[in-house]
């Protein structure tokens, strides 16, 4: 069982969510305290080491840290913006 903890940025962002979308997320991050890892992706170039977690539209951005078991969620946001943040977008 790993740890989960969110940046204050992060934390903001999941706090403005509508309600409906919220715990949409609540229930991807309770899979990644229980270690589903499953279908997630790896960040390459500049965010090499982190992952980020598919929640409908919206996508988790967190690093995993092993030897602690804990995740810090670093950034919530719609795929729009995360997509375009972290360069993964395809045009």
């Amino acid at each position: 069982m790993y740890k989960v903890a969110f940046e204050r940025d992060a934390e903001k962002e999941f706090l403005k969510l509508e309600t409906k979308i919220q715990k949409l997320i609540a229930l991807k991050i309770i899979d990644l305290q229980n270690g589903n890892f499953s279908n997630d992706k790896h960040l390459q170039g500049k965010h090499k080491g982190k992952f980020r977690k598919r929640a409908g539209n919206y996508r988790i951005i967190y690093l995993k840290e092993n030897e602690y078991l804990v995740i810090t969620v670093v950034r919530v946001a719609h795929r729009k913006e995360v997509h375009n943040l972290f360069g993964y977008y395809r045009q």
